[in-house]
């Protein structure tokens, strides 16, 4: 499948006309690109303009300067029946409509591509079921709108754009209000969606963990630029550390690829374990405060010492040791330590 260039901003400014003919900037000069197959993870902090990029590139506010080419062809060019058949938007907000069931919403996407009165055809019924299928919503078909769960609501909108047949998907925090298993199912069928249909995926999200999972390319929005590339790029250059600058206690932790809050380190412990073991017993060690090293060159580091003993555990300081049958007792008995200052 040959790669294209779905979506390029060329020095683009954003915002709002004002009713004064004047117009207020929310952001200027933005280069960005999208391309067929990919999922790209829009993340930034509140406020700072991502729901108005999004919505200037889904053609419903118009770009202030600079270029915006969808496939190659400025947006300005395009009719909004040709928009419509290119790009589909899922917005973030619940739809609750009375008496309309799935199979009536997910058609709603077939609107560019029917007549005056808005008939379907079988051809369009078709596309209708295979959208419900491929969200999983197969024998919700009859369940109206507004009785049914938000991640079952969630994924009718997304079958909604999909019915809509078109090359460029938006959404804007489509994880917003779901479950954590709703939340990695609606990003995994879009990653699907863009890996197997060669589609391009466009979602602003919050979540940063599931972006640098999931998505192939980022674009994080500071507040003097958005950065544009991969995620390991983004990640390797330092940019997620702006997200939060102003703010001493996160930081972003690469090997865990999310941001954690800086605690105060309370001593280091030796740790002897494997396996799951000694990820789990790492976790909970280090969410206590305490750096955890398991490598032998060091010991004349240690302050406390744990040990893996098959099902249980040893813990203990300047040759006192306790053995316990639980992390939860691990925990506890570290508590318990008063190292020396």
């Amino acid at each position: 499948m040959k790669e294209e260039i779905f979506v390029e901003c060329k020095g683009l400014s954003i915002g709002y006309h004002e009713r004064s003919s004047a117009f207020a900037e929310v952001k200027s000069n933005l280069s960005l690109r999208a391309f067929s197959g990919e999922m790209v993870g829009l993340l930034g902090g509140n406020g700072i303009g991502k729901s108005t990029l999004l919505r200037t590139i889904a053609g419903f506010q118009t770009p202030l300067s600079g270029e915006l080419l969808i496939r190659g062809r400025s947006v300005s060019e395009y009719n909004p029946d040709e928009l419509a058949k290119e790009m589909s938007f899922v917005s973030t907000e619940i739809v609750m409509v009375a008496n309309l069931t799935v199979r009536e919403m997910v058609g709603l996407g077939r609107f560019p591509y029917t007549n005056w009165f808005g008939q379907l055809g079988a051809e369009d019924h078709r596309i209708i079921e295979k959208a419900i299928h491929q969200v999983g919503l197969s024998g919700y078909e009859n369940r109206l709108i507004n009785r049914i769960s938000d991640g079952e609501r969630q994924r009718a909108m997304v079958a909604r754009a999909l019915a809509q047949d078109t090359r460029i998907i938006i959404l804007d925090e489509p994880t917003a209000f779901l479950d954590i298993s709703n939340k990695y199912e609606i990003v995994r069928i879009l990653h699907n969606l863009a890996k197997e249909q060669g589609k391009c995926i466009i979602f602003s999200t919050h979540e940063l963990n599931t972006a640098l999972s999931m998505a192939d390319r980022i674009w994080l929005m500071l507040n003097d630029s958005v950065i544009d590339g991969i995620p390991e790029e983004v990640a390797y250059g330092g940019y997620f550390e702006s997200l939060f600058s102003n703010n001493p206690h996160l930081y972003f932790d690469p090997e865990k690829n999310d941001f954690r809050i800086r605690k105060e380190n309370l001593g280091t412990i030796f740790l002897t374990a494997t396996g799951n073991e000694l990820i789990w017993a790492t976790k909970a060690l280090e969410r206590l405060g305490y750096e955890v090293n398991s490598t032998f060159l060091v010991r004349e580091m240690i302050e406390i010492e744990v040990k893996q003993l098959d099902r249980r555990w040893q813990v203990g300081c300047s040759g006192k040791f306790t053995v316990v049958e639980s992390l939860g007792e691990l925990c506890r008995e570290v508590k318990k330590i008063k190292l020396q200052p």
